[in-house]
């Protein structure tokens, strides 16, 4: 049974794993990593960023990760999504449990109003699991990141989790 949960300090051995488990097939998507990120080292480094991360778990393994970064409190209210699958795990619907999950847990625990996602131009699988999970299209940013050694462009999605006014304070 797959489980969807916060990750903990205690994640960094099961973390090493799946990246490293995941590395080739994860190459076409990602930034350059150092060799370090693939360490329990450099995974205990961060999960002690202040990111906010939940795993997908099948028992032990690690098969599922999702990061809110770049939180912005005040008047915006607002953060950057992220998430990938295990290659073995791909194709059964646990990428949109694990957003669906991520943008629950950002309305009713962080307060958030909005999460706003980016994906290359041709990974169509990971569009298809933001308009599954409630993600609108809004724009494309050229040369957005610097994905497998070059500059990307990237289509930008957001999904409003609420209209409430932010907290006063």
């Amino acid at each position: 049974m797959i489980t969807i949960r916060p990750a903990t300090p205690d994640d960094a051995p099961a973390l090493a794993d799946a990246v490293l488990r995941n590395r080739e097939r994860m190459r076409p998507w990602e930034p350059y990593r150092p060799p370090n990120y693939y360490t329990v080292e450099g995974q205990a480094q961060r999960l002690a960023d202040g990111t906010k991360r939940w795993f997908a778990l099948d028992a032990e393994a690690i098969v599922g990760v999702a990061t809110l970064s770049g939180t912005a409190l005040g008047p915006l209210r607002s953060a950057s999504l992220g998430y990938w699958i295990d290659g073995a795990y791909t194709g059964r619907g646990l990428a949109t449990n694990l957003v669906d999950e991520v943008c629950r847990a950002a309305r009713e625990q962080l307060g958030l109003h909005r999460i706003e996602a980016g994906t290359l131009l041709d990974n169509h699988a990971s569009q298809r699991v933001l308009a599954k999970s409630g993600f609108e299209p809004i724009g494309t940013a050229p040369r957005y990141l610097h994905i497998d050694g070059a500059w990307r462009d990237h289509y930008l999605f957001q999904r409003i989790l609420h209209d409430d006014a932010p907290p006063r304070g």
